[in-house]
């Protein structure tokens, strides 16, 4: 078994994060901790309509909250933690990592870079197909509003945070 870590998944929308992570978790006889499994199940039937984004941060962050002490139980017991929960934004990835510091958790950033029509053909794909990584529907203005948010690692994060760059 690899070396018990906390391991950040990060990508824009349609980047494979999701399919990466679990592939890892496979290899590494690690947990994965996909946010939006969490979400979907805790909280979208009781969500408003439309979406308000303040009723989903707020959750975001219980399920977060929650996922980061289950993934340190499991890190303490030798098994690593695989973390899906989108890491769009630099500021994210950090609080993980410090998280992670104070806990004396080793982190890796794995960062999937993939081009923007690439990721929109498979959340198409995902959307009509409906498979294992499917979560919840897409649509273009959702995928649009994320992709504005989307902060690719630097070379200072990259090297801070134990990073590999995943071309999937």
């Amino acid at each position: 078994m690899a070396e018990a870590a906390f391991h950040l998944i990060c990508g824009s929308t349609g980047a494979g994060k999701s399919t990466y992570a679990q592939a890892l978790a496979s290899d590494l006889g690690g947990l994965h901790f996909a946010i939006d499994r969490w979400m979907v199940t805790l909280f979208w039937q009781d969500s408003p309509q439309p979406i308000e984004f303040d009723w989903t941060m707020a959750r975001i962050d219980r399920c977060e909250a929650m996922i980061f002490e289950t993934a340190k139980q499991a890190v303490s017991i030798g098994v690593p933690a695989i973390l899906d929960l989108g890491f769009t934004k630099s500021a994210h990835r950090q609080k993980f990592a410090k998280l992670a510091a104070e806990a004396q958790i080793p982190v890796v950033l794995h960062v999937l870079d993939v081009p923007v029509e690439e990721r929109w053909a498979r959340v198409e794909g995902r959307n009509a197909n409906k498979g294992d990584t499917y979560a919840m529907e897409v649509d273009r203005s959702m995928f649009d509003f994320v992709e504005t948010m989307w902060e690719l690692p630097d070379a200072v994060e990259m090297n801070a945070l134990n990073g590999l760059l995943v071309r999937a």
